[in-house]
């Protein structure tokens, strides 16, 4: 008989700190770890950024922002632009659009699109800055115009928006490199604004911030999985919490049998690394009783095979990266308190492989969740949702305002929205539409997916409350939201389905090929904005 879930308003046991695993009796030898220390991993500043009322004489490359249709163009002192000399170039002023025009000597001047005149477009300045360091490949030092700023955009959002673009566009990932400084490699290091508000210095401060912590998303999930195995991906959390302010506590396995997480000691058998969860905890400063809590949940598989129900050679190229809803989490904690967020934010990583070892779990078993309920397990390769039942169980826990879940979760979801658009589920509307306008200015798109209650009994199990999978022909995406809503008892929840967006199989704007970071700048601009003084 299935035992009640437990009270929301039950306090979460805190399990003993992890122990070390001992070593592995395998023959098989392992990949080594990256050259850097172990643990070294964190945030760190692509481009330096600063603000000067001329243009530095040391600038080898100048930006100057050019709406479209413009009949003239703002620039600084020596440099002139003829929007009839742009046309006869094909430059029409686009978003994300670049053109290198005549400069003064020992200058390149580059005409950067920013698309309509007006308005509060920010991912146009983002892709600006991009189109800018992507021209800028053998200066060392740029200059970015801020006189030609769009009418009606905040200077200190125009700034952040310039150093994420920037920022995000020099990203490379180069751990495992042997030649570092290689040609595909941008040599700049600096960029200064010219001109423009006082306030927009500091977004660029705070831009700089932000892309940090993309980059911390970024590297994790690129990590090849034999090095970024559960145990060190915890061991980099605890680490790095300790450096930012944050409260760490580890699961091993034996935590996770005590805490009843049977989702995610069910996917964890079937693989010879251990599992790990990682509760994270910020709290602002000063802060009292009266603020309110969000919860971050991320799925953290750092390799998944399909387990027993195997993923084809092709299918599983790419799944080191089945760990970005547990990157995004951790990189956007760990910059909270640089950020000064107002509202206290909790975080869970479940940690594990999905493998086809002889302990693994076999299609018809049956595991229980934190909660109590029991599921049915009819496809193994369906298993980030069986560990995101653990984690969102221990987050209700909590008594949070909200819940908000990411997660590389289904294939479906791909064919729906491409891989440039998430997916967004919910059990509240007020929660989804302050997502939407976080991402929004964040400029990373969602799509609000609807979970119909009569699609419900499509998982409803046989033998166990429920199984991990829909029938035939199912909407695969929608079933999976429908799975983990059984998890969070009443609670104001959100569910991000990145599959598609936590990776690029092309350089583009300021997205790189690789690990993209997404959610980190929607979770920053959503915890950043939450109203401590509203009811929770």
């Amino acid at each position: 008989m299935t035992p009640a879930p437990r009270k929301r308003s039950a306090p979460a046991r805190r399990p003993a700190p992890a122990r070390r695993p001992a070593p592995s009796k395998r023959s098989v030898p392992r990949l080594p770890a990256p050259a850097r220390a172990e643990g070294a991993l964190g945030p760190r500043q692509l481009l330096a950024f600063d603000a000067a009322a001329r243009l530095p004489g040391t600038a080898k490359v100048v930006g100057v922002l050019v709406p479209a249709g413009a009949r003239s163009v703002k620039a600084p002192p020596g440099i002139t632009l003829s929007p009839a000399y742009l046309a006869l170039r094909g430059f029409e002023g686009k978003r994300g659009q670049s053109v290198v025009v005549p400069g003064p000597a020992g200058k390149v001047v580059l005409a950067l699109g920013t698309g309509s005149p007006g308005g509060d477009d920010l991912e146009a300045l983002r892709l600006a800055g991009a189109a800018l360091v992507r021209g800028s490949a053998h200066a060392a030092h740029a200059a970015l115009y801020a006189g030609s700023l769009p009418r009606g955009v905040d200077p200190a959002a125009a700034g952040q928006a310039l150093a994420e673009g920037a920022s995000l566009a020099a990203y490379r990932y180069t751990t495992f490199k042997s030649d570092t400084n290689g040609a595909g490699r941008p040599r700049l290091e600096r960029v200064t604004v010219v001109g423009g508000d006082p306030v927009l210095a500091a977004g660029l401060e705070r831009g700089a911030v932000v892309a940090s912590a993309v980059a911390l998303a970024r590297d994790l999930v690129n990590e090849p999985p034999g090095s970024l195995t559960p145990t060190r991906m915890a061991d980099i959390a605890t680490r790095l919490a300790a450096r930012s302010g944050l409260e760490a506590t580890a699961y091993d396995s034996a935590a996770i049998d005590a805490e009843r997480l049977g989702g995610l000691a069910g996917v964890a058998r079937g693989s010879e690394e251990e599992p790990r969860l990682v509760r994270l905890e910020y709290t602002p400063r000063r802060a009292d009783a009266s603020v309110p809590t969000v919860a971050l949940v991320g799925k953290g598989i750092t390799f998944d095979s399909g387990g027993l129900s195997l993923k084809t050679a092709d299918g599983m190229m790419t799944m080191k990266t089945d760990m970005s809803g547990a990157a995004a989490v951790l990189a956007a904690m760990s910059v909270l308190g640089r950020l000064g967020v107002p509202v206290r934010v909790v975080g869970f990583m479940p940690l594990t492989e999905n493998m086809p070892g002889g302990r693994a779990i076999k299609p018809g078993d049956v595991l229980r969740a934190r909660n109590g309920k029991t599921i049915e397990v009819l496809n193994t390769d369906a298993e980030g949702r069986l560990v995101l039942a653990d984690a969102i169980s221990l987050a209700v826990e909590e008594g949070p305002a909200a819940v908000i879940d990411l997660a590389t979760l289904t294939g479906a979801v791909v064919v729906a929205l491409g891989r440039r658009i998430a997916g967004l589920m919910g059990n509240d509307d007020e929660l989804a539409a302050r997502l939407e306008e976080s991402s929004a200015r964040a400029g990373e798109r969602l799509w609000r997916l609807p979970l119909p209650d009569d699609y419900r009994k499509d998982i409803d199990s046989e033998v166990a409350d429920i199984k991990n999978i829909g029938g035939p022909g199912s909407a695969g995406s929608i079933i999976a939201g429908l799975f983990l809503r059984e998890f969070v008892d009443g609670v104001p929840w959100a569910h991000l389905d990145i599959a598609g967006t936590a990776r690029s199989d092309a350089d583009d704007g300021y997205t790189t090929k690789g690990a993209t970071g997404f959610g980190v700048r929607t979770l920053l601009e959503l915890l950043g904005s939450w109203d401590v003084s509203a009811p929770a």
